[in-house]
């Protein structure tokens, strides 16, 4: 499975945060391809994977927002019952630890795509290549 880069913004917790971030990447042609976001406490926490890292921390930068960058699992899964029970419980089997996950399509063949959020990010992304070899995935 392919390793990727995604950014974890904070942001205040009012409307139209996340539609000002959205648009100020849109303007400089990046394409969000994954996203999760959250809320607590009058704070919103974003996570995303786009196209293009290096225009993304550059808008973000120009922002002036509070972001974070890590590398994360981008696992392409085949669309049929028991695919993500799988691929966590091989990471589990081998004692890492999922942090958080969320759902995305590929572009342009919309197959599932789960991101993890994973310490181990490199074995992570070894052992479910593992496993999609050996259910032919």
């Amino acid at each position: 499975m392919p390793t990727t880069k995604e950014f974890t913004i904070q942001l205040e917790d009012r409307p139209g945060t996340l539609g000002k971030v959205c648009r100020a990447l849109a303007d400089r042609g990046v394409n969000i391809l994954a996203f999760q976001a959250s809320s607590s406490e009058g704070r919103s926490q974003v996570h995303l994977v786009a196209d293009n890292p290096t225009i993304t921390k550059s808008v973000l930068d120009s922002q002036g927002l509070t972001f974070t960058e890590a590398d994360v699992i981008q696992a392409k899964l085949a669309h049929r019952g028991g695919e993500l029970a799988r691929a966590a419980s091989r990471l589990g089997e081998a004692k890492i630890n999922i942090n958080y996950a969320y759902c995305a399509a590929e572009v342009g063949t919309n197959a599932p795509l789960v991101i993890f959020g994973v310490a181990e990010v490199g074995r992570g992304a070894t052992i479910l290549d593992q496993a999609a070899a050996a259910t032919g995935s």
